[in-house]
């Protein structure tokens, strides 16, 4: 069975109490939760990962394409956080590891927020990209890594 990878960048393990009227009620460990049952009904393991540390991510990412390339890994939703606006280091390892299929996810609509939040460095290294679903928006990752890895 392979595996799908769920990583989480910096203050998503605040969700659920930080500004739950932009984010909702919905905690993290229910984010999970969902991820791992929503991979399981459609013949998936999930991993779950969350790190307020750049460097961390960019390990999981690194070894993410390892374990694709060995057939291990079916392909990562990611939520960079803040990191999406400005790490140039999580672009790089997107892209030094592809063709690793990788989802960006934003549970808000950042295209509406701040201007600053409107630019990712990660979309061009992106095999896809759902914003402003809320946390459904890791459910349809889910789904759209599922379908491409059945496609392939």
């Amino acid at each position: 069975m392979q595996t799908l990878l769920i990583l989480n960048g910096p203050n998503l393990n605040l969700l659920g109490t930080r500004e739950p009227e932009l984010y909702g009620a919905t905690t993290l460990a229910d984010v999970e939760k969902e991820c791992m049952a929503h991979g399981q009904r459609l013949g998936f393991a999930v991993e779950c990962f969350q790190s307020n540390h750049e460097g961390a991510l960019i390990d999981k990412v690194q070894d993410a394409g390892r374990r694709f390339k060995a057939g291990e890994l079916a392909g990562v939703v990611f939520n960079a956080g803040a990191f999406t606006h400005t790490s140039v280091a999580l672009f790089d390892a997107i892209s030094g590891v592809k063709p690793l299929p990788v989802i960006e996810v934003h549970i808000s609509n950042v295209h509406a927020r701040e201007a600053f939040r409107h630019h990712s460095y990660l979309s061009p290294a992106a095999a896809g990209i759902v914003v402003g679903f809320g946390t459904d928006g890791y459910r349809l990752a889910i789904e759209g890594l599922a379908r491409k890895a059945l496609a392939a």
